[in-house]
């Protein structure tokens, strides 16, 4: 027996020769192949490593998650805008430009140099608390609707909470209203799915228009997973605009979901700043549909407003990082203080090094994240940054029983965040995500007071925490996925 084995052993060695240089030969090509897409280096590293220690497996996980960047062919902010929007819609857009106070002026112009979107204004800036509140909202706007309404959003579910947007939607297209309804369909998959058109025939049937960012297979343009619209647009007439974390479903209703829908916040705004938030649905209308929107009267004249807002728009079409880069910038130029709501917080090593900056610059930075987030490794994740941050001051709160799921940032009196993206990797490089940024005390303070609130709801996370191995390894392991998730 010993010999047979021998003999075989011999007989397939000129094979395991063949298969280490085809090894060798594929690990050099894949690490060229993702050195030259110039992502940071943890992130290449970890992509690296993945992949040569499970050479085909590797492969089926990078084309799922891989973070590849994309050309949007129609859209690239560097050609005319001419190619999707009216010409009279282009002078109207210009004249909704407002000049940055003083103190804001260098973090407007970062951000406008960053995405394109200048400073512009708002008459009303409304927080809206949860996917009761915001849904009721929503309606109200819908029903008083005259030329149009886009909606634009990640999760649209057919729940009752989306039923009764789509009955809505359908009042308004049967009265001539124009209707455009655009969803990710990683996000949202029975209504781009087969089921889809079952579901959307009365509303398309009534002339509302219908289309899928993103539809979900595998070519060579993208991954299943990665590159997601996750932004949440809703534009009324072109002067009342919502955004922020709360999508269309049931999950996110307190009313149908007392005791497990998720705490979130959205915004409802009014006024010149909804301009750029239909500039946005209109570039990703365009570039799902590959059909222009040039209808000419998308974009209303509005007189300026009290609040300075400006929108921040960012997606793995660009490198710029737009909402990386503005967060980041809001931290570093903080002097009293910084507090941060995320669902899921895994920071790049610029945005951990701006919060631990900050603290120790004495600077009150406190971050709110869920107990327990719908991803158990996320969560893991993100308790190891823990004690790198509680170590320099910062304070960390654990929001529960329910899921946390708002994205806002305020800094010192005068700015406030909130928008679709989390403070994780994936917001920052690799979805389609917008943020909003207020320049004014009321709406800071507004915010201030419900992070207080939220408070109430939390556990303090202690300076020192003893952990047995196996969550420390748990926690050490999750961290080393930081660039996946």
């Amino acid at each position: 027996m010993h010999a047979a084995l021998h003999h075989a052993w011999l007989v397939l060695e000129p094979w395991r020769a063949a298969l280490a240089w085809a090894w060798v030969v594929y690990a050099i090509w894949l690490a060229v192949w993702i050195v030259l897409q110039k992502r940071s280096p943890v992130s290449t590293l970890t992509w690296v490593i993945t992949l040569v220690l499970m050479p085909v497996l590797g492969l089926l996980i990078y084309r799922v998650f891989g973070p590849q960047r994309i050309k949007r062919q129609n859209l690239r902010r560097s050609r005319s805008e001419d190619a999707f929007i009216d010409k009279a819609d282009v002078r109207t857009l210009l004249r909704q430009r407002e000049e940055a106070p003083d103190w804001a002026r260098a973090h407007s112009t970062l951000i406008e140099r960053a995405c394109g979107l200048p400073m512009s204004s708002c008459h009303s800036a409304r927080y809206l608390q949860n996917g009761h509140a915001t849904l009721e909202a929503l309606l109200e706007a819908i029903g008083q609707a005259q030329h149009h309404i886009h909606l634009e959003y990640y999760i649209f579910e057919h729940d009752e909470s989306g039923k009764a947007v789509l009955q809505a939607l359908h009042r308004k297209a049967s009265q001539g209203v124009k209707v455009r309804l655009l969803v990710d369909a990683v996000g949202s998959p029975l209504l781009s799915g087969r089921r889809g058109k079952a579901v959307l025939k009365a509303l398309l049937d009534a002339g509302g228009e219908f289309s899928v960012f993103h539809p979900t297979r595998f070519d060579r343009h993208r991954p299943l997973v990665n590159l997601r619209s996750h932004r949440k647009i809703a534009i009324i007439d072109g002067r009342i605009g919502f955004t922020g974390g709360i999508n269309v479903c049931d999950t996110e209703n307190e009313r149908v979901n007392p005791d497990t829908a998720f705490r979130d916040t959205h915004l409802r705004l009014e006024g010149a700043v909804v301009s750029w938030l239909q500039y946005l649905f209109v570039q990703d209308w365009v570039y799902a549909t590959q059909q222009g929107l040039t209808s000419g009267d998308l974009f209303v004249a509005q007189a300026p407003g009290p609040i300075h807002a400006q929108v921040v728009a960012s997606g793995p079409d660009s490198p710029a990082q737009a909402i990386h880069r503005a967060m980041i910038d809001t931290i570093d130029q903080a002097e009293e203080r910084v507090w941060l709501v995320t669902p899921y917080f895994v920071p790049t090593e610029p945005a951990l090094t701006a919060l631990t900056n900050a603290a120790l610059r004495g600077v009150d930075v406190r971050i709110m994240v869920p107990r327990m987030s719908d991803s158990r490794v996320v969560t893991w994740a993100a308790r190891s940054y823990y004690d790198e941050l509680t170590r320099v001051g910062a304070q960390i709160y654990e929001y529960g029983p329910r899921m946390l799921h708002a994205k806002t940032l305020l800094a010192d009196h005068r700015i406030a965040h909130i928008g679709t993206a989390n403070f994780d990797y994936r917001s920052f490089m690799l979805n389609f995500e917008l943020s909003v940024v207020l320049f004014d005390e009321p709406a800071n303070h507004d915010l201030a007071r419900m992070f207080e609130a939220d408070a109430a709801q939390c556990t303090r996370v202690p300076r020192r925490r003893e952990l047995p191995f196996l969550p420390r390894l748990a926690e050490a392991s999750a961290r080393l996925l930081a660039p996946l998730l």
